[in-house]
């Protein structure tokens, strides 16, 4: 009798509908894991880009859109001629220089300023001024305006009060002017916001007499 051969016995119909069951629940189940991770990719993206955003917001109104004081301050002083007489009892001075004056503007937007005068002082009174005339300085930038200026002390309240310093200083070759001025203007910023802003000095000046020329100069 030949030997029988095992050989594995068929699926049925309904076994085999029992695997493609299987199959497809994997399937299925491993779709909807895909899915998942996929919507939870796209929810990221989209944290990260409102975060983005806000945080970009924020850095904008923190910079760009903040309105800030421009400033005001002297450049190069060039004497142009300078007069001084060291007689003790009648001292006096009389001076033409040309004095830099500069205006930075940090704002992201343009200042546009009206004129104003630079006054300076001689122990508290009035020896001279320049003008400042009204202009505009472009955002980010710094204007610079050369400004004629003449001081004397022909003023009688100086003479009075102030003769016995003055002799004194003119004698050791040195003119300490005092110096000061406010800007008043306009910052516009993406064309439709404006606020008024102010730009203020306070200079102290020392003038060598003997080399007509800025030996010393303070500002705050």
């Amino acid at each position: 009798m030949g030997q029988q051969e095992n050989s594995p016995t068929p699926l049925n119909g309904h076994e085999r509908s029992h695997c493609d069951d299987d199959e497809e629940t994997v399937t299925a189940l491993q779709s909807t894991e895909l899915r998942r991770k996929k919507n939870i990719k796209c929810a990221i993206k989209i944290t990260i880009f409102i975060a983005s955003q806000i945080v970009s917001n924020v850095v904008m109104a923190l910079t760009i859109m903040k309105f800030r004081n421009p400033k005001l301050m002297f450049g190069t002083i060039t004497v142009e001629n300078m007069v001084t007489n060291t007689i003790s009892s009648s001292p006096s001075f009389n001076m033409k220089f040309f004095a830099q004056v500069r205006v930075k503007n940090t704002n992201f937007g343009p200042y546009k300023f009206e004129n104003t005068t630079v006054i300076f002082t001689y122990d508290g009174v009035l020896v001279g001024w320049g003008l400042v005339p009204e202009t505009k300085v472009n955002f980010r930038s710094t204007k610079k305006m050369n400004v004629f200026v003449e001081v004397n002390s022909n003023n009688g309240l100086l003479l009075n009060n102030s003769s016995s310093s003055l002799g004194s200083e003119l004698n050791a070759n040195v003119l300490t002017l005092h110096s000061q001025a406010r800007l008043r203007g306009k910052v516009e910023l993406m064309f439709v916001l404006k606020k008024r802003k102010y730009a203020e000095m306070k200079c102290t000046i020392m003038f060598n007499t003997s080399t007509q020329t800025v030996q010393d100069l303070k500002c705050k």
